[in-house]
């Protein structure tokens, strides 16, 4: 029990001694330290601020481009859809022909096929 008073009694003594020599060895005094402390706790208080209306600024910007966004990709995904839509219709009539070509040539070629192979 002596054992942990005589320790607890160095921690405070310590202490003690140590603040007084900090105090002591201090380049400025309280007075410039506690306006120094002040001056540091307005400044983070100013910069936190301005951090948060940043912050705010930005939530908005990405807010408005985003909504921007989606009404380009609509736009573009209707403009799309009316160029497949334009390119069927200007194609469905030749696509039409280019498979009867092909069904005659198909036709003929099977002709030329039963000319040259008589009676197998």
């Amino acid at each position: 029990m002596t054992n942990k008073k005589s320790i607890l009694l160095g921690f405070i003594v310590g202490g003690v001694v140590s603040a007084a020599a900090t105090l002591l060895s201090a380049p400025k005094s309280g007075k410039e330290v506690r306006a120094d402390i002040k001056s540091s706790g307005e400044e983070i208080v100013h910069n936190l601020e301005k951090i948060k209306n940043d912050g705010q600024l930005l939530k908005e910007q990405i807010i408005s481009t985003s909504k921007e966004g989606a009404a380009l990709i609509k736009d573009l995904s209707l403009d799309i859809k009316q160029s497949v839509e334009s390119w069927r219709s200007t194609i469905e009539p030749h696509q039409k022909n280019i498979q009867m070509y092909l069904t005659q040539i198909e036709d003929r070629l099977k002709e030329l096929e039963d000319q040259t192979n008589p009676a197998e």
